[in-house]
């Protein structure tokens, strides 16, 4: 299950490597036709589910997965306990995320830049929410971290497993 999949790149290199078959929630209907397209390409369309709307609104109309997964996600919600609760209470084994680091001066600044700029031309505001907080989130949930580092100069990833 992966949570604001786009065009479903991720649930692709994962039905390559073994998983048989992959859900899609995504808020957005623009990323449907080129995902439409790779699963075709990759012969793999009847294998992936997708379903559109807010997942942590709808969570219930989505099966729990064994793995779950929001790349690049978690920093486009505003509710962190909403979004990670949401997607750690539907985890039977992993969930993996990314999110960006608050420890950044520039970045938190970055941040305020860009969404001055993402408000006035209707875009999706971005949140830096922090990283103790998102890890306490899963681990409410019952999960426990296993992987939770720095990524590069923007990202932080973490995984969670279930114990």
């Amino acid at each position: 299950l992966e949570v604001g999949g786009g065009v479903g790149a991720i649930e692709l290199e994962l039905l390559k490597h073994g998983v048989e078959r992959a859900t899609i929630v995504e808020l957005s209907h623009g990323y449907d036709e080129e995902a439409a397209a790779l699963a075709r390409e990759a012969r793999m369309e009847e294998r992936i589910e997708r379903f559109h709307g807010d997942f942590a609104q709808q969570e219930a109309l989505v099966d729990p997965a064994d793995v779950v997964v929001m790349h690049k996600v978690v920093c486009c919600y505003p509710d962190p306990e909403k979004l990670v609760g949401a997607a750690a209470s539907h985890s039977r084994r992993l969930l993996a995320l990314s999110l960006p680091r608050d420890d950044a001066w520039w970045l938190r600044v970055a941040v305020r830049v860009a969404n001055v700029w993402f408000r006035l031309i209707g875009g999706i505001e971005t949140f830096l929410h922090e990283p103790a907080r998102v890890v306490a989130i899963a681990e409410s949930a019952g999960l426990r971290a296993v992987l939770h580092e720095r990524s590069g100069r923007i990202w932080r990833v973490a995984v969670f497993e279930r114990a």
